[in-house]
């Protein structure tokens, strides 16, 4: 995670290598990504960049937090028990807000590429193990309509009709 210099940055500085960051991790896979790259779009120091980041992987991970904070936001803004209805409907908006976001190639490479190259995320921990099975389908389906966009409406399909047979 970045450095607490990092964190001590003004607004815009912080923005300015976010950005710079989605920009280089959105388009190359994090084996061939650049510091190079990341601080000329940055317009920093390579000093500045390793004050603030271990290496390109820690930047990675510090990107990966911001941006599924942001694509999340909608949904855990929800609290309760859901049913099968709204567990659809979180997963067909977020697909579509990923779509439509500027963290799309991000998200899409991730999946592709670089997850497997990272530690595992450790998620929130399900209440039971209803909704644990819940979890994993619904990030398995998410995972599949950004690997292949054309599949989509059979996913989502079948999505639905899996959790109407498992919570109803």
């Amino acid at each position: 995670m970045p450095s607490r210099t990092f964190q001590n940055l003004n607004d815009e500085k912080k923005h300015r290598i976010t950005a710079a960051l989605l920009t280089e991790f959105s388009q190359h896979n994090l084996p061939d990504a650049e510091v190079a790259r990341i601080i000329k779009r940055a317009e920093i120091s390579r000093g500045a960049f390793y004050k603030y980041f271990v290496d390109l992987e820690d930047a990675y991970q510090y990107l990966f937090v911001v941006v599924m904070a942001r694509v999340h936001a909608p949904i855990t803004a929800q609290a309760g028990d859901l049913t099968a209805a709204d567990y659809y409907q979180m997963v067909a908006g977020f697909v579509d807000r990923v779509h439509r976001s500027p963290y799309r190639d991000y998200i899409r490479r991730h999946f592709l590429t670089n997850e497997g190259m990272l530690p595992k995320q450790r998620a929130a921990e399900p209440r039971n193990d209803t909704e644990w099975a819940v979890m994993i389908l619904c990030h398995a389906a998410i995972n599949e309509c950004l690997r292949d966009p054309a599949d989509q409406a059979r996913v989502l399909t079948s999505l639905q009709n899996t959790l109407q047979k498992l919570l109803d």
